[in-house]
């Protein structure tokens, strides 16, 4: 569970160097010289943000051009943007990026997914109109920095328009889809307490509740128009995400789904629709004028993408001749975008505690060895946040509930007389409520294990410290022969997580057991 809590809140931090894997402080692209102007940034809490904004080399005095700010993935970076400065830059469009607090090289311990990263935006948004260079703003984030986008273009109706590629609808509801998708050797049953946990772990450290990360509610207030994408075949934030908030959303809108994956390439008809979308919405003047001779042709940088290679053969001059496609193709075979890997559920070989500092090793899926059959994970729905657990009273009473569901298939016969060994049964859940003891007639299980647990725990909470003789076992006979005893004894509620510990043999509650 610990690798969950640090792809919220710290993932593996984006390692590159300015030097290399930005474009160029000057570069010419499509017969026209840009350059690129780093800063800092101070965000609402005093941190410093890397900055970078790309923009023409020679502005005419008394113009300004529209701008659109970048906003990397949770575990990207500002060099994530040099795709979008070869496409929106011949446009006359000039593109503004960061590494937001917590990520690349700016300050701050922690990501929190678009709830805070919305306040290092907001500071980007009021240098650049304090700076008084730009005349209208755009927003263009990928799945964290759409969510980052979404959230402050509600709050900000001046945004002239956004880009929102793969944005995630609800986090609780993403961390449900990883938890099921990639097999983590929880039982089902536990995943709200699994949730609870890491919500008030996450709260600790980064200060930020996940449940307030919704945007459907936050698409419903939304006005500024917007240009949705999604790979198809994304199986972290599954297209349905965007759809959803899509369909919520008030302002004018469009979707637009492509082949890929969350970490693909993103194809050329989608940038040729987001170039269309922000000329349309951004307004940038066609009218600058040629700059060919700024520069002397045997320059280093006369080249059309700004990379200062050795080996760079000089194929892509400035003739006029090079393509979008052409510098986007020269620029990946350089860097590959920031890629956004999934945790594994492996637990690692190292003793970790996830109330511990963070971690950033991530492990391979390929060492996850399941510990139960999917069939012995007990499902539970999650119509609503109401059933997370916010007290001990809850999580017991929430475990408890899940026991007896266990066994409502287990058949109960009594040698002596299937009436004696029901009357034995029920006597042994006396303690519990009558609606949680009812046993169904169902398949029949070759063995049942039940954690040892006081039933009356559950309303006293830690009120019972002291274990006491436990009640007399009641068994019952099973149609081919075995038997199932279910053993109820008195205990302080520590017993709950050592006997869920040995179960199922997973981290998660030993690691927790002390909170309970």
């Amino acid at each position: 569970m610990d690798q969950l809590v640090n792809f919220i809140i710290r993932p593996p931090r984006a390692d590159y160097s300015p030097k290399d894997d930005l474009l160029e402080e000057e570069f010419r692209l499509r017969r026209k010289w840009y350059r690129r102007k780093d800063l800092e940034v101070i965000n609402g809490q005093g941190k410093k943000l890397k900055c970078s904004h790309y923009l023409p080399l020679i502005i005419p005095e008394g113009k300004s051009l529209p701008c659109v700010i970048y906003c990397h993935g949770n575990s990207g970076c500002r060099a994530d943007a040099s795709e979008v400065a070869i496409i929106l830059l011949p446009s006359n469009i000039t593109v503004f990026t960061l590494d937001f607090s917590g990520s690349g090289l700016s300050e701050g311990e922690h990501v929190t997914l678009g709830w805070n990263e919305k306040e290092d935006l907001k500071a980007v948004v009021n240098h650049l109109r304090s700076d008084g260079s730009v005349s209208c703003i755009g927003l263009w984030g990928r799945s964290m920095g759409a969510v980052t986008s979404l959230m402050y273009g509600a709050e900000d109706p001046s945004i002239a328009g956004m880009v929102l590629d793969s944005p995630f609808s609800n986090l609780v509801e993403l961390m449900m889809e990883l938890v099921d998708m990639y097999k983590y050797p929880l039982p089902k049953f536990t995943v709200k307490l699994a949730i609870q946990h890491m919500r008030k772990i996450i709260k600790k450290k980064a200060n930020f509740d996940i449940m307030d990360l919704d945007t459907i509610e936050v698409a419903k207030r939304s006005f500024v128009p917007v240009l949705f994408g999604h790979a198809i075949d994304d199986d972290f934030i599954q297209p349905h995400h965007s759809e959803r908030i899509c369909d919520a959303y008030m302002g004018d809108k469009n979707i637009i789904k492509f082949e890929g994956d969350h970490n693909s390439p993103r194809p050329q008809f989608y940038f040729d629709s987001v170039t269309i979308f922000f000329h349309n919405v951004l307004n940038p003047p066609d009218d600058l004028p040629e700059d060919d001779d700024i520069l002397p042709e045997d320059s280093y940088f006369n080249q059309d993408i700004g990379y200062r290679n050795p080996s760079y053969n000089g194929s892509l001059t400035g003739n006029g001749a090079v393509t979008t496609e052409d510098a986007i193709a020269q620029l990946r075979s350089r860097r590959l975008m920031s890629r956004v890997e999934v945790p594994s559920g492996t637990p690692t070989d190292e003793k970790s505690d996830i109330s511990d500092g963070p971690s950033s090793s991530v492990p391979s899926r390929a060492n996850l060895t399941p510990m139960m059959e999917d069939a012995e994970f007990l499902d539970c729905s999650f119509d609503s946040y109401s059933g997370i657990p916010c007290t001990i009273e809850d999580e017991e009473r929430m475990l408890m509930e899940a026991i007896m569901a266990s066994l409502k298939d287990v058949k109960v016969e009594s040698t002596q007389g299937e009436e004696d060994g029901k009357s034995n049964f029920v006597d042994a859940l006396s303690a519990s409520p009558p609606d949680k003891t009812n046993l169904s007639d169902g398949p029949s299980s070759s063995s049942t294990d039940v954690p040892n647990h006081d039933t009356k725990a559950i309303g006293e909470g830690s009120k019972n410290n002291t274990s006491t003789d436990s009640n007399p076992a009641s068994s019952a006979e099973m149609p081919d022969g075995t038997r199932a005893t279910l053993v109820v004894q008195r205990s302080r509620s520590g017993t709950i997580m050592d006997g869920l510990t040995q179960k199922f043999g997973f981290s998660f509650f030993k690691n927790n057991s002390r909170d309970l």
